[in-house]
């Protein structure tokens, strides 16, 4: 009898010093209600925002934030975005705001756009100001990425990331790498803006690049479609047109058009980048191969790629693969 009372007295204290031990590390770090901002990405799961809660100084235990996650049933409810959190929230509390939504915007900036198209997603999800997103924007040097914006982003802040973005992604090494196939690095971003619009996979991507850059090298003109596409359409035009912004099927007028950007009518490279490359692209560009033994690309209808060494031969897959 005496043994069982003892057991069940370490079992109470057990228990009230689990229960204890539980319950102070629900609660807060600290009585500081200073702000900072804290991001869950896209995707990422539990065991990652516990951790970075952690890192942040904002939770006590990653250990009973995944717990407490679990039991309540919270693990497809906490949504992705920048939230407000401080030390002085316990972690129920800090769990309800990652319930609440983001304050801050997610936008998809797609890979291959030219600034205009991208003044318009911003326009739709921001309400920014296109003319004004324009003229703050460079071509060829706003990174197509998906971005976390706050709800009242200004233009300046909105390119000025895009930029930065750039800047960062296009490291030293590619730099380096595109100079040594004999291009200034803006050379090589017009150039990567055109394969970035003419070819859709890595693999196609490389081999459009080396043929292009050997066209360029050997001084015939690029003949690319794209350059003509964004020829057609003005810079700073706030509406695409009702065909869109990239024209499917070009006309025999539509070559002869007089612009800088006619890869048809103009050798060498077009005066500026005609949209904004992926990083793809970019590194297509400087592992492209000016060697390769073909001159001629062809796409046919569902995607596939044919290569020629000669016109002839290009003409034949033109004819062969529609």
């Amino acid at each position: 009898m005496k043994k069982t009372l003892i057991l069940i007295i370490v079992l109470l204290v057990t228990f009230f010093l689990a229960n204890g031990w539980w319950n102070y590390q629900l609660t807060s770090i600290s009585i500081d209600k200073t702000t900072k901002v804290f991001v869950i990405a896209k995707g990422a799961k539990v065991t990652e925002i516990a951790g970075n809660l952690k890192k942040e100084n904002i939770i006590r235990s990653e250990l009973v934030f995944k717990i407490y996650v679990k039991q309540n049933n919270l693990t497809n409810k906490l949504q992705a975005g920048s939230y407000k959190l401080s030390p002085s929230m316990s972690t129920p509390e800090i769990l309800t705001a990652l319930q609440t939504g983001s304050e801050d915007i997610w936008i998809t900036l797609i890979e291959g756009w030219r600034v205009e198209e991208m003044a318009q997603k911003l326009n739709g999800e921001l309400r920014i100001d296109n003319g004004e997103f324009l003229k703050a924007s460079k071509e060829g040097y706003m990174f197509p990425d998906t971005y976390l914006f706050p709800k009242e982003a200004t233009v300046e802040y909105i390119a000025g990331t895009l930029r930065k973005t750039f800047e960062a992604r296009f490291t030293t090494e590619l730099r380096s790498k595109i100079r040594s196939q004999g291009l200034t690095e803006d050379q090589g971003v017009i150039l990567a803006s055109i394969v970035e619009r003419e070819a859709r996979s890595d693999g196609v991507r490389k081999e459009v690049a080396s043929i292009l850059l050997k066209r360029f090298k050997i001084g015939m003109a690029l003949n690319a479609d794209a350059t003509l596409q964004y020829a057609l359409i003005p810079k700073g035009t706030i509406n695409p047109p009702e065909g869109g912004w990239w024209k499917r099927q070009l006309s025999r007028e539509d070559k002869k058009i007089d612009s800088l950007y006619n890869t048809y009518l103009h050798s060498g490279f077009p005066p500026a980048p005609i949209c904004n490359p992926s990083l793809s692209s970019l590194k297509a560009v400087a592992d492209a191969d000016p060697s390769t033994p073909y001159l001629y690309y062809y796409h046919d209808s569902k995607g596939h790629s044919y290569y020629g060494e000669t016109l002839e031969e290009h003409n034949r897959n033109v004819s062969s693969y529609p």
